[in-house]
């Protein structure tokens, strides 16, 4: 039988004549039917095979129909589970509707309910895929120009990026939030003699540490509760390919020690298994914070970070490469003008030059969500300043009232020590912002927090 579209039903039903008889029903009308007697076999089934729909009976021996809910969606989130329900099982089945089934049928049932009700489910489920496939094709379009950039400083970091993609060299991709780090992880993956195999991202900081150790290395079964069945990790799944490690610098010690032994042999065992299993992986490695500082305070294993630190690439922040502004908000601009169905025929000069001026401290990312949105809001076919969000504007603004009435300092050299001339710097920038330790700190590229502290030293 083939699966590959996507209409392959179990039904689960430990009374023979509820399962012949829905099994009947689906036959004739093409659909492609396995059948199984309790909760044990249907998970069985589920593992080897293309599931797009699930029938099952509530009330069933060993496994509910519940839990088989539970463990449905732990394998596969995109499939949908239809509840069969008897006499005294429908607020139960309405419960279970809450943690993810579609709808529920009940018994006795008749052909009509069960056919519309199996379609509905199918059409929701084609709609989520659909969906799922349209966002990653959007995703693509910005990484099919691969890293977008003309600047000296972005032509240094894809010169080193290509000089390096062909080694099997660990690398680590530094800079601030949102510089870029993933785009250029996946053009040293594309450029990398493993572009026909995986590339895989974990984002470390976005998993507890509980999760962590499992996502990378995989479990058994029953090697904590709810591992129904072994599962492998990302370094099994990356084999052959690249394996993405962001935010590397928020990994828990003792993750940390593993880590380092696969990055050094290659070799790892899964949760609650004894077998050492071995995988051909190409890791980069990418971080916002310091590692060498985390080391300091003892934090990440010295021994990992020289491992990661073979090759380091820095990604300089967007303000300090203004010549990629233009050419960023222009690919943002058609990229999401198409994704809005908007004619939106360009950028105006007042608001390019707004553009340029900001300092963007979320960088790329920054830039990207703000033409996003003024493509999204704005009503004419040309993004003018009014479409840029207040803060951006009252900043440039700052900026600007700053520049033009500011006055020059004049200190003698080697006579008065660093530490008082950054205080004067900071005091006269501080007059001249009237006060607004926002905008001070904006101007002279320091968080407010290292303002307050500076200010504050004696």
């Amino acid at each position: 039988m083939n699966f590959s579209d996507g209409k392959a039903i179990l039904v689960v039903d430990d009374t023979p004549g509820i399962r012949d008889a829905i099994l009947k029903i689906l036959n004739k009308e093409g659909f492609n039917v396995f059948t199984a007697g309790d909760g044990e076999q249907a998970v069985k089934i589920l593992q080897k095979n293309d599931i797009a729909l699930v029938l099952t009976d509530l009330k069933m021996p060993k496994v509910d129909g519940a839990e088989l809910l539970s463990i449905t969606k732990t394998i596969s989130p995109d499939i949908e589970v239809i509840l069969i329900t008897g006499y005294g099982t429908v607020e139960v089945a309405v419960e279970a509707m809450k943690d993810g089934a579609f709808d529920f049928i009940q018994k006795p049932f008749n052909k009509a309910v069960v056919l519309k009700t199996v379609r509905k489910a199918l059409e929701k489920r084609s709609l989520v895929l659909e969906n799922k496939i349209l966002h990653e094709k959007l995703k693509n379009i910005q990484k099919t120009g691969n890293v977008i950039g003309r600047s000296p400083a972005m032509r240094k970091v894809m010169d080193l990026a290509g000089q390096v993609a062909s080694s099997s060299a660990i690398i680590l991709i530094t800079g601030e939030s949102g510089v870029g780090k993933e785009v250029v992880a996946v053009d040293i993956h594309n450029m990398s003699q493993r572009r026909e195999n995986k590339f895989i991202k974990v984002n470390c900081a976005a998993l507890p540490e509980t999760l962590l150790e499992a996502e990378l290395f995989g479990y058994e079964k029953g090697a904590f509760t709810g591992a129904v069945s072994r599962r492998e990790g990302r370094f099994e799944l990356a084999d052959r390919g690249t394996l993405f490690l962001d935010e590397v610098g928020d990994i828990n010690p003792a993750v940390q020690v593993k880590l380092l032994r696969v990055l050094q042999s290659g070799e790892f065992e899964r949760l609650g298994g004894g077998k050492t299993v071995k995988s051909d992986v190409r890791v980069i490695a990418a971080t916002n914070a310091s590692l060498k500082k985390l080391v300091e305070t003892k934090q990440f294993r010295e021994d990992l970070y020289y491992r990661l630190n073979v090759i380091n690439i820095e990604i300089p922040p967007l303000r300090e490469r203004k010549e990629d502004i233009m050419l960023l908000a222009d690919f943002f601009l058609r990229m999401y003008s198409s994704k809005n169905d908007k004619n939106i025929e360009g950028i105006s000069k007042e608001t390019m030059d707004l553009l340029t001026k900001y300092r963007w401290p979320g960088n790329v990312r920054e830039l990207e969500n703000t033409i996003e949105r003024a493509v999204v809001l704005t009503r004419e076919t040309v993004i003018k300043p009014t479409d840029l969000p207040e803060d951006i504007l009252n900043a440039v603004k700052g900026s600007e009232d700053i520049t033009t009435s500011g006055r020059v300092l004049n200190i003698p050299v080697g006579k008065v020590p660093l530490k008082e001339i950054e205080k004067m710097v900071m005091e006269e920038t501080l007059k001249q912002a009237k006060g607004n330790k926002n905008i001070a700190s904006k101007i002279l590229g320091v968080s407010k927090r290292t303002l307050y502290r500076k200010m504050e030293d004696e």
